[in-house]
């Protein structure tokens, strides 16, 4: 085993404030079961609020990492505690030891990306294509500053003047011109809403274009995360011509979301050896359904290529090595609402317009009441979503029947969205009624 890092250095791999606090708390013996060093990795099993403790494996001459967490942030606060408990701590993480089994089937898979450290490859742009981009690019820089301009007036005026409660159409529409559909729909948006929430979404837009107005200084996963937001796409044949992650896919939910133009299929998933989360959408036009369907509760071994963002989730599916088998028949691992509220803080604290994240929790007791139901998992309780429909909580009531269950879903700011829910048997059931992928 290498040197052993000093905790300066591990404090050096994360900027986000709230993620180092949140593992100098992890950085003490009391949470780590089988923690050793060896072969060139560090590893650990951490106590977190599910049944299972999370498996976390470094590898510090990359560095890289995996671990069991639903965390989008990397590294996440496990891994940071591992490696700042290994760091202060010889007796606590003892040196030349043999890996776990896990950890050392994650050490033996583990391939570095020949792109990996490249943006793109090194295949010359198209120079006509570049000139295109240079141009739309300034449109939408042009947009941007308009539309804070509108934004600043609305709020100088009044949201309660007559005069501003309308007019986000053509705002919208001024967007469209920009070739910024992502600030269109923002606006759009903003129609919909009154008082607080309109105020609070017009703070958020107004970040965002602002954020794209210096977006060549910011980092380049936030930047990514700024492009996308705003409207810019990637191509997701260059994505999978770039780096990939294989690993064996719980399909965690499946979820249909029919409107006028288009059906959007939405899929989660969950890497079984990486421990990330991952989310395809797939569209239809109306009346019929997407074609990729994958059923809930299957493990699918593939290839995903992540799209680049500051908390990677979206991602497209590339080369898959057989059919959809049948998954463990226990409920998936998961986390308690502490923890779970802390993951989708994570996700805000790297990409501010993050409405929610997915998270699978264990352990949860469904609890009606008069001020709208709870996730309870004894000490702490998530909200479920307002637009929950009243059929998908009676269904999460019945399925439970009082017990603890494991549920997926995506926790937000607004509460906890279901999606899918595990009974008694480990058999999953999906909560909302439009799903096109049951098990």
């Amino acid at each position: 085993m290498d040197e052993r890092w000093s905790t300066d250095r591990v404090r050096a791999l994360t900027s986000d404030s709230a993620v180092l606090r949140a593992a100098e708390r992890l950085a003490e013996p009391a949470p780590w079961a089988l923690a050793g060093a060896g072969r060139g990795a560090v590893w650990g099993l951490c106590r977190g609020g599910g049944r299972a403790p999370y498996r976390v494996v470094v590898e510090p001459a990359g560095p890289d990492w995996q671990c069991g967490c639903a965390g989008r942030q990397r590294p996440c606060r496990h891994v940071l505690g591992l490696l700042l408990l290994w760091a202060a701590s010889p007796e606590a993480v003892p040196g030349s030891t043999e890996p776990p089994g896990w950890a050392a089937s994650w050490l033996a898979e583990r391939v570095p990306s020949p792109l990996e450290g490249t943006a793109h490859g090194t295949a010359p742009a198209d120079p006509a294509a570049a000139r295109r981009a240079e141009r739309r690019a300034a449109r939408v820089a042009a947009g941007a500053q308009e539309l804070r301009l509108r934004l600043a007036d609305r709020i100088r005026r009044g949201l309660a003047d007559p005069g501003t409660a309308g007019g986000w159409g053509e705002v919208a529409a001024r967007m469209v011109d920009a070739q910024a559909p992502g600030l269109a729909a923002g606006a759009r948006e903003l129609a919909g809403l009154t008082g607080d929430q309109q105020l609070a979404g017009i703070a958020l837009l107004d970040l965002l274009a602002a954020a794209y107005q210096r977006v060549d200084e910011l980092p380049e996963p936030l930047a990514a995360t700024v492009r996308t937001r705003v409207g810019f796409t990637t191509d997701s044949a260059e994505l999978l011509a770039g780096r990939t992650v294989r690993d064996r896919w719980l399909v965690l939910g499946s979820q249909d979301l029919p409107d006028d133009r288009l059906t959007q299929r939405r899929i989660w998933l969950h890497g079984t050896k990486t421990g990330r989360p991952a989310l395809l959408l797939c569209y239809a036009p109306p009346g019929r359904l997407p074609e990729l369907a994958l059923p809930v509760g299957r493990v699918l071994e593939a290839e995903l290529a992540y799209y680049p963002a500051a908390a990677p989730l979206r991602a497209v599916l590339g080369a898959s090595y057989g059919v959809p088998e049948p998954g463990p028949l226990d409920p998936p691992p998961g986390c308690g609402p502490a923890d779970a509220a802390a993951d989708y803080g994570e996700a805000v604290a790297a990409d501010p317009w993050q409405t929610a994240w997915p998270v699978v929790l264990s352990e949860v007791a469904v609890v009606p009441g008069p001020d709208g139901w709870l996730l309870s998992g004894g000490q702490h309780a998530l909200p479920l979503h307002p637009d929950t429909p009243e059929a998908a909580r009676w269904l999460l009531a019945a399925v439970s029947g009082g017990h603890p269950v494991t549920v997926f879903g995506e926790c937000g700011h607004q509460g906890f969205r279901p999606v899918t829910v595990w009974d008694g048997t480990g058999r999953p059931s999906s909560v909302t009624p439009a799903t096109g992928a049951a098990a």
